[in-house]
């Protein structure tokens, strides 16, 4: 059985199924509770965001999860 458990809080994923209760965003997994904040949190920047652009989201993404979990800020890859 795999055992995931979500980078940003650190809980473990209940019966893992893959874009249902986590998401694998660049190298890391993020539960449903998280990820849903973190697009929350980006929302409004989002929707003043014209054109939009899904480098420009990803890297938003990215640079959310990295500032939610002091151990990941080190390790933020291809952020423009």
């Amino acid at each position: 059985m795999k055992q995931i458990s979500c980078d940003v809080c650190g809980h473990e994923i209940v019966k893992p199924i893959a874009e249902r209760n986590y998401f694998h965003i660049e190298d890391w997994d993020v539960c449903e509770p998280c990820k849903e904040s973190i697009e929350s949190e980006i929302r409004p920047t989002m929707r003043g965001k014209v054109p939009f652009d899904y480098d420009w989201y990803r890297d938003l993404m990215i640079k959310s999860i990295a500032s939610r979990n002091s151990r990941l800020k080190g390790d933020v890859k291809r952020v423009r």
